[in-house]
This record gives structure tokens, sequence and C-alpha cells, in this order.
């Protein structure tokens, strides 16, 4: 184990469910999270070799990320090359081992297939195109919101670029035939419409859950329902059809079933790409820590493109100020009650007595016509000493009329 002066941190799609806890085995509370950092090593633990304090690392701790300083095991820390930032090595770990493993050791991508690529405009989306994009003849179809398509058109990377709400049409109008790939990272009834996108020998790949997330707070009801929106396939008709099924989860695989050494050896293809420069992480924006919680809004809302990255040093936005207040809501009322007075006694003074004789005989009026408690009601609006003695009935017939009555 070792301490870490951590320089750069990433935000993951995983830290917006782990927040809304729409993951298995979720942190005990209160915690801290993010699963990707990069920095110098501050301080090394016994018996730890490979690593000295001063190494520019990057680390992919489970939890703890967002923080200055993390203990790591060594088994989740990776040299970065001399010449790479902190800001890339933060966005270029975790997107590209998803990535690059999804494209070569899964689907085994080659020259002159075609590709259905969910959230193209996202970190891994990214990552995904421009491994793809090593690989000759490879067209590819990414998913995404109209808002996003100029910013990614401009790239010259993706071939079709598809609007979301329609996207099943919209391929088969261009090719009737389908796609040999689908990599979904929303699951859902996505599934069942990237299943039969696919053309025979066609693969397609689950590498996330993202229509879970479809709020603020957990939902249990839309977790269940992504799950059982799916249909179930089974062996016998991916015999009969000549298609395959997958799937990959980076945190189960690194974190759960001791997949820490392919994952490095990963990692070092990985930096290798970059170096011969046929790889660059796209970032969309950085933040402070403070701020983590508009980023994580900016990706809960779909709004980036490329990877959003937090910077302990950056200095947090300024807040807008709170308008002082001119006078409290007593005053005020108070003010309104006074005003409204002076209005009434003016009015008064004008129409002299002649409207409250009015009122005493409308009041007599209609207690002729609605009996003993409209009499009662005019005794209270009328005299004065009345409505001492008649207090009980006029509150009755308050609550017989209601909101009327009260307005």
């Amino acid at each position: 184990m070792f301490d870490k002066d951590i320089s750069q941190t990433g935000l993951n799609f995983q830290d917006l469910m782990v927040r809304l806890g729409a993951i298995d085995s979720p942190p005990k509370t209160p915690t801290i999270l993010g699963f990707e950092c990069a920095g110098e090593i501050e301080a090394v633990g016994e018996e730890v070799e490979g690593f000295k304090v001063g190494d520019r690392v990057v680390a992919l701790p489970e939890f703890r990320a967002w923080s200055e300083l993390v203990a790591v095991p060594t088994k989740y820390v990776y040299h970065i090359p001399d010449e790479m930032t902190f800001q890339d090595a933060a966005a270029i770990v975790m997107n590209y081992l998803v990535a690059y493993i999804l494209i070569f050791d899964l689907v085994s991508l080659r020259e002159s297939k075609s590709i259905l690529l969910h959230s193209v405009g996202g970190g891994v989306g990214q990552a995904i195109v421009q491994l793809a994009r090593t690989v000759p003849n490879v067209t590819i179809f990414g998913v995404c919101s109209k808002s996003k398509h100029e910013a990614l058109e401009a790239t010259g990377l993706i071939d079709h670029l598809i609007d979301r709400t329609d996207y099943v049409n919209e391929v088969r109008k261009i090719t009737t035939e389908g796609v040999d790939i689908v990599m979904d990272c929303l699951c859902g009834e996505e599934c069942n419409r990237g299943y039969g996108l696919l053309k025979p020998m066609g693969k397609y790949i689950l590498y996330g859950s993202s229509n879970v997330v479809t709020g603020e707070t957990k939902s249990f009801f839309s977790v269940a329902r992504s799950w059982w929106q799916v249909d179930k396939v089974s062996p016998i008709k991916l015999f009969d059809e000549n298609k395959s099924l997958g799937g990959f989860n980076l945190r189960h695989l690194l974190y759960q079933q001791d997949g820490s050494e392919y994952v490095r050896s990963t990692v070092d293809k990985i930096f290798g790409l970059w170096k011969d420069g046929k790889v660059k992480p796209v970032v969309d924006s950085a933040w402070a820590l403070e701020d983590v919680a508009e980023a994580m809004q900016k990706m809960h809302d779909r709004k980036n493109i490329g990877k959003l990255v937090l910077d302990p040093s950056m200095e947090p936005k300024p807040k807008p100020a709170t308008p002082a207040k001119s006078k409290s809501k007593k005053q005020a009322s108070e003010d309104k009650g006074g005003k409204k007075d002076k209005e009434d006694d003016k009015k008064s003074a004008e129409n002299g007595g002649g409207d409250e004789k009015k009122e005493g005989a409308d009041a007599a009026d209609e207690a002729k016509t609605n009996g003993e408690e409209g009499g009662e009601a005019a005794h209270v609006n009328g005299d004065g000493g009345a409505a001492e003695q008649k207090e009980e009935p006029a509150a009755a017939a308050a609550a017989t009329n209601g909101d009327a009555t009260e307005s």
C-alpha cells in the first residue's frame, strides 16, 4: 500500500450509479466516491516493490479516488509515460480499458466490419471510436442525442450519426442487412432492439446499464424494469440464428474476479497506442472537487462529449450571491395591512354612512330568506354588541360556508 498525491481524478458514469444506489454491493456510507486518479507517489508501504516516492502513476482504487490523498494496493497502480499529463492519465485509463477489451478481446474487430455504438459522445464511446479507427474500413453507426451531432461530425471519425429516438429505422434505411457488432451501454429495451439489428455471425455486447438512471434518487422500479424488458434468449436461438451475446463489467473483473494482471497488460498496450499517437483522450471539461455535484448533473443529463475530470487544485466556481431582503415577510404583511386599512377608511369617509345602512338592510333580507341561522348571522354582521353574545353561531356560519366565507 502507498499514499498518492493526486493531481487529477476521473468522473465516470459508474460514479453516478453508485451515488444513486443503482449498483450491486454499494459502499457503506459515509464514503468517498471515485475509481480513477493520477498523480505522484507521496509515500510507499513496507515491502512494496516497483514503486518509489515521486513516481508518476495512475491508479484504479475501488472508491475513494476523489480526494487529495488515497491509499491504493499496488496491483491497481500503473506507471504513466513521462510525457503524459496527469489529466490525460486520469481521462484515458478506465475508458480505454473498457473500449480496448470490448474491441479487441471480446469482438475481435476485423477489417470491413460495422459497429452500432450507443452513447457515442461519452468517454467510453469516444474511446471505442478511436480504437475502431485503427482497423481499416470499419463502418461506425453512432447513436446519441441530436444536440451532439454537430460537434461529433466535426471529428470526422463517425460514418453515420443517428438520433437515439428512432435509431433502428434509421439504421435500416442505410443498410437493410443490419450490423456486425452492437455495443450497448443502456440495457432495457435496447437489448432487444440491438439484437434484432445483428447480421448472421453478429455479436451483441452489453457493457453498461445506464437506462436504470432515471432521476436523482434510487428507483427500484427503473432497475427492475430495465431487466424485465430484456427478452430471454436461449442458446438454441443463438445456435439457429448464428449470433453471439457477450457482456463486460470492468469493476467486477478488477475487484471481484482477480483480473488485475490481465488489466495491467492491457494498460501497457493502451499507453503504447497513446505514444504512437493513435489514441488521445477527449476531455469535455475539468471541475473543482467542490463542484462535483454540477459535474455529475452534466453527466446525468448526457450533455458531455468525452471525459469529465476533477482537479483538486482548481478553485470552485463562485456561487451566485443571494439578494438581500429589504423587508421581512412579517413587516411586508403589516405594511400591506396598514395600507389596506387606510384605503378602507378613505372609501368610508367618501361614501358616508350609506354603505353601513345598506349592509344592515341586506343582512336583514338575508335573515328572512335563510331563517334563524341567517338571522343570527345578520345580528353578528350588524350589531357589535350582538357579535359578542352570538360568537358561536357566527363560527358555525363560517364553518358552513367554508373558504368562501373566509375569503
